[in-house]
């Protein structure tokens, strides 16, 4: 008999729940936050933020890695401003590195042996700051990768994506601030390379080295000056930018992966506390074990290997980090008859673009994309869900081929080690890798977007006609056919929840009072790039092409058909996407 059916328990029906009180911790705590609360008024914000949800994706950890390995290089760097002297003052080293003892050197380079051979746990923390902060700049890259291919940097966050790239170019700075601080023989050289970029300015370049270097090269000032700029100004403004770039991720919506049930008005994931905080603190150790494993275990920048700086034994080979090395490609691709003189002034355009030019022009077009593609496209929406690659085919072969120039500057950088390792001459490989810098690019945006179109035409054919399961059905009648499996809704919906596009149409018109008015220049060539984005469009399927197609496996063609004329004669099906 059960017992929800006794009498008695009628008179308990509005018996309220026995509360467990809070234990003496809890409201200690409980008492602390509301102190700051009163104070602050920080409840409200905090209470939001712990209850913003993310949504779960692999791609959205590259973000967070750029972010700890940032912290984790100012842990390190803290660490290492104790022992670091910032000066290029001449001392004799005495310490333990027996092959350097008795050498000349600044106080910087012997600091640094210092650090690395006689302060305990010194050496490690070197290398664990050195890695955190290449691996900070692969993580910006590949996470500005995943934006720009997603379409992530789309309205309402052309902001942040202009944030991310002054990040990017800023960390890039920063970097070669910090590998130039040791002042042994391989950052000597890079400084030595800086100098000669800046002279190569225009006019003023002399002067601008002058008041660099505070005086004549090398000068007594380049390694406080780095130095400063290194622990306080760079990291006070990367500070600041990523900063805004987490809150404005906070106060906008974030951005997800199509899916079931996810739409342009929702985010499917999980809050802030307690799964993602619990997760996000997870992986920050994750981070820096493998940081602090890299480090244990692979030597970088070995710096008591090359010396303290001296012009004279600079050997060829010597190279910067990654990050720089297309900048330092560019340079040894640009060929030297470029260089003139012009009204008693000498003008290195062998040296000035690749030097001075290529890495804010780089940084200047990567950031003004977002609004030069809005502009094209006419789409003034706000977007939550992210594009797969293949459905934007044109931005997709842009990203690749801009990777393709890139990666042929990057190989410039090392033409004559590959000429030593190859045994090749370098000339031919420099001639090469030219006529690469222009034609690869082409070829790979070609490739790329075919692939992309390619499928697409798959995913169509897919909704359209399902999946092949290779098992052939004979019918009464003698025929043969292959029986198609079904394709879920969720795996259908991921095929065809992108948006149909169409180029932009513009014709002559007329104004109010009748008299013909031709379209402008801006609006001719505004016509002429949205065709170049949209004219092999491959459109997602539509709800009465699936009808047909599973009516009786042909009637879609008949609606496509239909349709491309429809479109031949009224130009555009979304003329403008201007709402």
């Amino acid at each position: 008999m059960s017992t929800s059916a006794r009498p008695a328990d009628a008179l308990r029906a509005d018996d309220k729940p026995t509360q467990t009180p809070p234990s003496a911790a809890a409201r200690k705590i409980g008492g602390v936050a509301g102190w700051v609360d009163d104070r602050t008024g920080a409840g409200k914000a905090v209470g939001y933020l712990m209850k913003k949800v993310f949504p779960d994706h692999w791609s959205f950890m590259l973000g967070e890695i750029a972010m700890y390995s940032m912290i984790i290089a100012l842990i390190s760097g803290a660490f290492l401003t104790l022992w670091f002297v910032p000066s290029m003052g001449h001392t004799v080293y005495e310490g333990s590195y027996v092959p350097l003892r008795g050498v000349h050197m600044s106080e910087a380079y012997a600091s640094t042996l210092h650090i690395s051979f006689d302060v305990r746990g010194g050496l490690i923390i070197r290398q664990i700051h050195h890695w955190a902060a290449l691996m900070f700049i692969v993580a910006i890259v590949v996470h500005m990768f995943r934006v720009f291919f997603t379409g992530a940097f789309r309205k309402p966050r052309e902001i942040n994506w202009v944030i991310g790239s002054v990040l990017a170019l800023l960390a890039i700075v920063e970097g070669f601030s910090g590998y130039s601080l040791p002042d042994d023989l391989l950052s000597g050289t890079g400084i030595r390379a800086m100098q000669g970029f800046v002279q190569t300015a225009p006019v003023i370049g002399s002067y601008l080295v002058y008041g660099i270097f505070g005086g004549p090269f090398p000068g007594e000032a380049i390694i406080p000056r780095l130095y400063s700029a290194h622990i306080l100004l760079l990291p006070a403004v990367l500070i600041g930018l990523f900063t805004a770039h987490i809150v404005l991720v906070a106060l906008q919506k974030h951005t997800q992966f199509p899916g079931p049930g996810r739409t342009n008005d929702n985010v499917v994931g999980f809050p802030v506390m307690p799964v993602y905080a619990a997760k996000a603190g997870g992986f920050f150790f994750i981070v820096f074990g493998v940081i602090s494993l890299m480090a244990a275990l692979v030597t970088i920048n070995a710096v008591w290997a090359y010396g303290p700086y001296d012009p004279s034994p600079v050997t060829a080979g010597s190279q910067p980090d990654w990050y720089m090395g297309f900048a330092d490609g560019a340079l040894r691709l640009l060929p030297g008859w470029l260089e003139f003189t012009l009204a008693g002034f000498t003008f290195s355009m062998n040296i000035m673009p690749g030097a001075l030019i290529l890495l804010p022009l780089v940084y200047i077009v990567v950031g003004v994309y977002p609004f030069v593609e809005r502009w094209v496209t006419g789409d003034n929406r706000e977007h939550h869900l992210l594009d797969r690659p293949r459905n934007a085919p044109t931005r997709t072969a842009i990203g690749m081929a801009g990777i393709s120039m890139y990666s042929v500057l990057m190989f410039a950088a090392a033409n004559d080690i590959i000429a030593i390792k190859l045994h090749m001459s370098i000339n031919d490989i420099t001639h090469v890798l030219r006529a690469a810098f222009f034609i690869l690019p082409i070829i790979v945006f070609w490739c790329t977007k075919r692939i992309c179109l390619s499928l697409q035409r798959a995913d169509r054919n897919l909704a359209l006609h399902q999946r092949e399961s290779g098992t052939i059905i004979r019918t009464p009648d003698g025929s043969f056919f292959e029986r198609h499996d079904e394709l879920t809704a969720d795996e259908r919906w991921i095929l065809v929840q992108h948006e149909p596009v169409a180029p932009i149409e513009i014709t002559d018109g007329v104004d109010e009072n009748g008299v013909a008015k031709p379209a402008s220049r801006g609006d001719k060539l505004r016509a002429k790039l949205s065709h170049f984005y949209f004219k092999d469009a491959v459109n997602p399927v539509t709800p009465a092409e699936l009808a047909a197609a599973h009516h009786d496996g042909h009637g879609h063609e008949a609606i496509e058909a239909a349709d491309e004329d429809d479109s031949a004669q009224l130009g555009s099906a979304v003329p403008s996407r201007d709402h």
